[in-house]
């Protein structure tokens, strides 16, 4: 039964409980409110998917025993649940995929969530959980994707990966407060770690060459940019920003598939049981006998990651991330992540020459290295950026010119060199006629138009459009030379009339007395 997407409301009836050979039940996005009925929850013997996502549904998460003992799927996620994680799903052994991501959910991840033999997907996204992570959660054996991010979870991340299918980790927004594991990006395809507060250095990883998406932006990172990083043969995002990473920028990232290209994309079909046209495939189970494979089941799952609803036997999933493009945070999809290319080294420490072997960096659609102490010059080299949209340089030392071949930049949007030691020549033509002043100001020595300084060290002037200048502006030294003789002529006027006998002058002198007797009452 699927009454999913209208506008049904109230409570649940619990005469649904009736319905106990149903296996299928799919009420997400209407507007249920209220608790899930006893009756319902104790008879649902043979259900297989309960998709529930998006209604007012509220109460605790199971906190007794529950009879959805053959239960593949279940999707609670945006609804108004609270409390704890109760246990009364421990019986649902052959879950596939659980989503309570955006809920109101408190307490702690329980661990034994990780003695699920077939979870491929686990969502408690945006919720209040606090704690550490279970290590429970990385031993399972079909586990994909796990989303814990936007909790209060603290600790390490642990140590050990054992899962060899886990594809997408997602942790991000948390305060998590360990080290990163050298492990950690072992068959990851995703690794999303920005905002929490992790320490130290980034790790020598291990098994790099599978990685698309690796972001640890907003971090305590500290250290060099390990060159063990450009063994990154299938990057296309990079974010460490927003951390204390310091040294020099490492030549060798011309390694990477920044200059090279993709060779493999989520979506590709060389992995198995990894994103396939942006859809989730498992098509086995290890639990045959449940008839897993009798529908060649793709599950599905949402979270706040998620474009699309859940479809009955078909669904996709779209995950979201987000990456500054052109001086503001987007969120991409992934059909758009799997044409983009960013490297953000941006608010860090990093100093020195920026390397001229950046310039071979074929791919790259942003960079920015803004808000750092690099010194030297803009490398000759960047004009081979071709297909570069968006390129931060701003806030570091830079000096001497910028490169007039940086014009031929066609698909540059947005350039920003400004709070450098830049001097010389702005260059002009193309894509560098759109560019404001906001690009180039805090640069005294750069000169052309946008910065109000000719070449030749004078002021830059307006050219002429038929009205002169000189009659239209005021010439305040005369002005004040005006006045102070304009008041010297009439003071001397007034001082020269008080010695002739006039109503005038006499009335002056009565002025003057009365003043002068008033004073000196006062001051007696």
């Amino acid at each position: 039964m699927k009454l999913a997407n209208n506008g049904f409301q109230g409570n649940l009836p619990s005469s649904l409980g009736n319905i106990k050979s149903i296996e299928f039940l799919d009420l997400s996005h209407n507007n249920f409110h209220g608790e899930l009925p006893r009756s319902f929850v104790m008879n649902g013997y043979f259900l297989k998917y309960l998709k529930l996502s998006h209604n007012k549904l509220s109460g605790q998460v199971f906190p007794e025993f529950v009879n959805f003992t053959l239960l593949w799927e279940l999707s609670m996620d945006n609804n108004m649940f609270t409390g704890k994680i109760g246990e009364g799903l421990r019986n649902s052994k052959y879950l596939q995929l659980l989503n309570i991501s955006n809920n109101n959910l408190t307490g702690v991840i329980p661990s034994w969530i990780g003695k699920f033999p077939s979870l491929m997907a686990l969502q408690v996204s945006n919720n209040s959980l606090e704690g550490e992570i279970p290590i429970s959660l990385f031993y399972l054996p079909y586990l994909l994707l796990m989303d814990l991010s936007a909790n209060i979870l603290s600790g390490d991340i642990p140590p050990c990966v054992k899962s060899n299918d886990l594809t997408v980790l997602l942790l991000q927004d948390n305060h998590l407060s360990g080290e990163i594991p050298y492990t950690l990006l072992e068959n990851l395809y995703v690794l999303y770690l920005i905002n929490n507060r992790l320490p130290g250095n980034i790790p020598e990883f291990t098994n790099i060459q599978n990685n698309h998406t690796l972001l640890v932006r907003g971090n305590n990172l500290t250290g060099n940019i390990s060159s063990q990083l450009c063994g990154l043969r299938n990057i296309q995002l990079l974010d460490l920003a927003n951390n204390r990473l310091n040294g020099s920028i490492p030549s060798c990232l011309k390694n990477t598939s920044f200059v090279f290209g993709k060779k493999y994309i989520l979506y590709d079909d060389d992995y198995s049981n990894l994103f396939i046209g942006g859809t989730l495939f498992t098509g086995f189970s290890p639990h045959k006998d449940f008839g897993v494979n009798e529908f060649q089941d793709t599950i599905y799952f949402r979270s706040r990651i998620v474009l699309n609803p859940f479809q009955m036997y078909s669904s996709a999933i779209y995950m979201k991330i987000e990456f500054a493009m052109k001086h503001r945070y987007d969120a991409y999809a992934v059909k758009n992540l799997n044409l983009l290319f960013g490297l953000d080294l941006s608010e860090n420490e990093l100093s020195g020459n920026i390397p001229t072997e950046l310039g071979g960096l074929l791919e790259l659609q942003a960079f920015n290295a803004s808000h750092n102490k690099l010194s030297g010059v803009i490398p000759e080299s960047f004009s081979g950026l071709k297909n570069v949209e968006s390129l931060d340089l701003s806030f570091n030392r830079l000096q001497g010119r910028i490169p007039q071949g940086l014009t031929e930049l066609s698909s540059l949007a947005v350039f920003n060199v400004s709070f450098n030691n830049l001097s010389g020549v702005i260059p002009q033509g193309k894509q560098f006629n759109t560019f404001d002043a906001q690009s180039f100001v805090g640069n005294p020595l750069l000169c052309r138009k946008l910065t109000n300084r000719n070449c030749d060290g004078s002021t830059f002037q307006e050219p002429d459009n038929g009205v002169n200048d000189d009659e239209s502006q005021i010439d305040m030294g005369s002005f004040y030379w005006s006045f102070l003789a304009a008041y010297v002529t009439i003071l001397l006027g007034i001082f020269s009339s008080l010695p002739f006998d006039s109503p005038w002058s006499r009335f002056w002198f009565y002025v003057v007395d009365v003043f002068i007797h008033k004073v000196r009452n006062l001051m007696c």
